[in-house]
């Protein structure tokens, strides 16, 4: 059953049971009203007739002392014959013996038998469809007790209330149509929120994890859909990241396998032409040149994409490193570089790192810069204190990046310039283990290139202990042309 629609059975329930129970009360409390008013009109009869039947009494012929039994009947008659239509009278004397009664007269005597000299009893009896309240009273005429009964006639006041409970039956399943009615309307419209959350999730459930649902009202339900759509957007950026990693990886073992292809077939094809030629000694020695330059790319190749492996596995242990070493290392790693001039500069202190890491990182960052540059272009790192950190930069001014690949370079396999890497040996690693690395030490390249003008990447180390007070103070380090 749809919840709208248990909902509305428990409204119609709840009000069935208060309707129902609230006209029987009403109708039953007019009952009551209408019979004690009507019970008090005849003990109040009752009394009058007492009254009536004394005073006859006393006009009896005084020649008996005692009032005669046939004098009992001739006042009850006369009684009777000015009686109300719709009353009936019954006179017992001492012993409880009828001594007259109406015609018509029920014979039971259990109201007679409780009646006493201080007290008016009655109840209420019924004969077929009437009801009558049974009154019974004790008279005292010349030195008799005699008992006064009186019926009458209430059966108006039965009709009434059982036309009372049939009007209000009538009425409540009116009024029940029309609240159905009203109640439908507003639980279609409370439970508006929850359809249209209903079919966003099955919307989502599709695969149409772009799809909102709309916000209709502004209490709880109004304040679940705005949950369901935060939730919604964070799972489609989640499956957004997911897809966008399934597509990296995908693209990585494509790049992985076509640098393989290609070193491989240069290897085979040269290492065949050895085998199954005989060539003089410069196409030999060029021969074995190419399978040593395609070996050796093969071999960075491997180490780079360990060394990856590596940092995505391990943790660091960090420790304070000074500057200068750092430096003079990159100093002594390029200084047989003769196509590319590179310039040094930077401030004393320490950087909390990983020394072997950070080395690879900065020979990463120099080599890309030299192989971007043009013959004879300038290259230049630079570093210097900066708060609780250390800054590294390293700017070249060759081709520089498009704007829309800036973003990718850090992929692994993924080279601006295909051809131009490959003839340097690149195999597109290099950013990659950088973006690696960094992470371990808290820190993230930033990457600022314009085409034709230069690239400058730079990234911060964070220190892990109190930083070197005092103003970055820089050192000036020419590499030469050389």
């Amino acid at each position: 059953m749809k919840f709208v629609y248990k909902i509305l059975l428990g409204a119609i329930i709840i009000m069935a049971v208060a309707f129902g129970l609230s006209g029987y009360l009403f109708v039953n409390s007019v009952f009551q009203t209408s019979l004690e008013r009507e019970v008090f009109q005849a003990l109040d009869d009752c009394s009058i007739l007492r009254f009536a039947f004394e005073t006859a009494a006393l006009n009896v012929p005084s020649k008996y002392n005692v009032l005669q039994d046939i004098a009992v009947e001739q006042i009850g008659a006369r009684l009777e014959s000015s009686r109300e239509s719709g009353r009936y009278l019954r006179l017992s004397d001492e012993e409880r013996r009828t001594l007259y009664a109406s015609s018509g007269f029920p014979e039971d005597t259990a109201l007679l038998q409780q009646i006493t000299q201080d007290t008016r009893s009655w109840q209420v009896v019924s004969q077929g469809d009437f009801y009558y309240v049974h009154t019974g009273i004790v008279v005292s005429a010349l030195d008799r007790k005699l008992y006064l009964e009186t019926l009458e006639d209430v059966t108006e006041v039965f009709e009434e209330r059982t036309m009372g409970f049939s009007v209000y039956r009538r009425v409540t399943v009116a009024m029940l149509v029309c609240c159905t009615a009203v109640m439908f309307l507003i639980c279609t419209w409370l439970t508006k929120p929850i359809r249209i959350l209903t079919h966003a999730t099955r919307r989502m459930a599709e695969g149409d994890y772009g799809y909102r649902a709309q916000q209709v009202s502004r209490d709880e339900l109004g304040q679940l859909t705005t949950d369901f759509n935060t939730m919604a957007n964070a799972l489609e950026g989640t499956i957004g990241e997911l897809q966008e990693e399934v597509r990296a990886r995908e693209d990585f073992i494509a790049a992985f396998a076509h640098e393989l292809k290609t070193p491989l077939t240069a290897i085979i094809g040269y290492a065949d032409l050895l085998r199954s030629r005989k060539l003089d000694e410069e196409k030999h020695f060029l021969c074995a040149n190419y399978i040593y330059t395609e070996g050796k790319r093969l071999e960075n190749m491997s180490f780079r994409l360990l060394d990856i492996i590596v940092t995505k596995r391990d943790s660091i242990e960090r420790q304070p490193v000074e500057a200068k070493s750092l430096f003079e290392y990159l100093k002594n790693m390029f200084s047989g570089n003769t196509e590319q001039k590179l310039r040094i500069a930077f401030g004393s202190g320490n950087v909390y790192a990983e020394s072997n890491l950070l080395k690879s990182v900065l020979l990463n960052l120099v080599d890309n810069a030299c192989k971007a540059s043009r013959e004879g272009g300038l290259v230049e790192v630079l570093g210097k204190r900066a708060g609780d950190a250390y800054a590294f930069c390293v700017r070249d001014y060759g081709v520089g990046i498009p704007e829309e690949e800036v973003k990718k370079v850090t992929e692994a396999f993924y080279m601006v310039d295909k051809s131009r890497s490959r003839s340097r040996n690149g195999a597109g690693l290099g950013l990659a283990l950088c973006v690696e690395i960094l992470r371990l030490h808290d820190s993230e390249l930033v990457i600022e290139s314009t085409v034709g003008e230069g690239t400058c990447i730079s990234f911060v180390i964070p220190d892990r202990a109190e930083a070197e007070a005092g103003e970055a103070q820089w050192e000036r380090h020419d590499g030469g042309d050389g």
